[in-house]
């Protein structure tokens, strides 16, 4: 763990794996929920950091910070939404060659596996999910789509993700989904936070 000040009021924490990300995030929530962290007015994780803002004394929790025991992420830890998905995407056949399975077999393996919200970015809702194992990883598609469809389920590197609006993408494209995954009428705006479990169960309508 690395701590680096970024102007008066916030510390950026560099960590060493993804895996430390959730659990550190993880940590801070139970501390701030417990009353034990010092006032903070946003927690932001990134792919290796997480950014505290809004400090009193980011001097102060660095030195803290170093103390920290910091236990590792539980498949209990956040909360949990499930995503319904109708696995229609232009790139199912092609991904489930790449996993040397079936297309109808993709439903079944992304169905069983717990995703979480490693940390958002891209567009207003767009959440990074974690939780594909390693021999799932995906290359990128070579050429990018200038668009790519709201609500479309999709994957790239060890990351899973549903596009909040229509975009440019190169992520592979396995499925389509109903949930508004950004409504700025709703209250949280954002379907989904870092640290949410995600489940996608199959649609078969």
């Amino acid at each position: 763990m690395r701590t680096l000040p970024v102007g008066e009021r916030a510390l950026l924490v560099e960590l060493d794996a993804d895996g430390e990300v959730g659990a550190f995030h993880a940590e801070l929530l139970r501390r701030r929920a417990a009353g034990t962290l010092p006032k903070v007015r946003e927690i932001v994780p990134a792919a290796r950091t997480v950014l505290l803002d809004g400090l009193d004394d980011p001097r102060a929790l660095a030195v803290e910070l170093a103390t920290w025991t910091v236990p590792p992420l539980t498949a209990e830890a956040g909360a949990e939404t499930e995503i319904r998905v109708r696995y229609d995407g232009p790139d199912l056949v092609e991904v489930a060659g790449l996993w040397g399975v079936r297309p109808e077999e993709v439903p079944e393996i992304i169905g069983g596996l717990v995703f979480r919200v490693a940390f958002c970015g891209f567009a207003p809702g767009f959440g990074y999910l974690t939780g594909l194992p390693e021999h799932r990883h995906l290359p990128r598609r070579a050429t990018p789509r200038t668009s790519v469809p709201a609500g479309s389920l999709a994957l790239a590197g060890p990351y899973a993700g549903v596009y909040p609006r229509s975009s440019p993408g190169g992520w592979q494209l396995i499925g389509t989904t109903d949930a508004v995954l950004w409504d700025p009428r709703r209250e949280p705006a954002a379907l989904l936070a870092p640290g949410t479990q995600v489940h996608f169960t199959r649609d078969a309508s």
